[in-house]
Parts: C-alpha cells; structure tokens; sequence
C-alpha cells in the first residue's frame, strides 16, 4: 500500500497539470483574443506611465 501512496501526488499533479494546459489552449485565439490583447496593452501603457522619465540624466 506504500506505493500507492507514492504514487498518488504526482498523478494527482500531473492530471492538474493537464487540465491547466488544456484550459490554457482552449482560450487562446477566437472571441478571447481581442480582449486579451486589450488587456495586455491596457497594462503596458499603465507601467509605462508608471515608470519615471529617467532618460539622459542618468549618463
């Protein structure tokens, strides 16, 4: 019975994983996409205003 105890978590693990994967490819592209893309570049432009104009000042 110890092997099954072994054994348990990393099949446990593994079938997660797999579904993570699977859920992770079914929701790229099609009517997500768009919105996806949105997200992103919305959170980009938030760093990038964020980040502090530091340009030649620090040379």
């Amino acid at each position: 019975m110890d092997y099954v105890s072994a054994l348990l978590p990393p099949v446990v693990m593994a079938v997660f994983f797999v579904g993570v994967i699977r859920v992770i490819v079914k929701t790229q592209g099609g009517s997500n996409k768009a919105k996806e893309d949105a997200a992103v570049d919305a959170a980009l432009a938030r760093a990038e205003a964020a980040r502090p104009a530091s340009g030649a000042a620090d040379d």
